[in-house]
């Protein structure tokens, strides 16, 4: 089958060294890279995300699990309470 592709100057160039390279041509280069190209396994997709949660109580009074890195200020508040440095 012939087909009509264009490619940039300089990709053209590196297509003909490296077809000159191997002792082949443009067109044997193409249709090896392609055919390599379309035999490679194709990642096995990944299973979406799924979070995982258990029961429990609900969460302290005055927490806002909206807003996480308040927990973080509210536990440094806390830990540092009568620190002295």
């Amino acid at each position: 089958m012939r087909t009509t592709i264009s490619l940039d100057d300089q990709l053209a160039k590196q297509l003909r060294r490296a077809a000159k390279t191997r002792g082949i041509s443009v067109s044997a280069f193409i249709s090896r890279t392609l055919d390599d190209a379309l035999k490679r396994r194709e990642p096995s997709e990944q299973p979406p995300f799924q979070l995982v949660t258990v029961r429990g109580v609900r969460p302290r009074l005055g927490v806002d699990l909206d807003r996480p890195r308040a927990l973080d200020a509210q536990d440094d508040e806390t830990g540092f309470r009568g620190w002295r440095g």
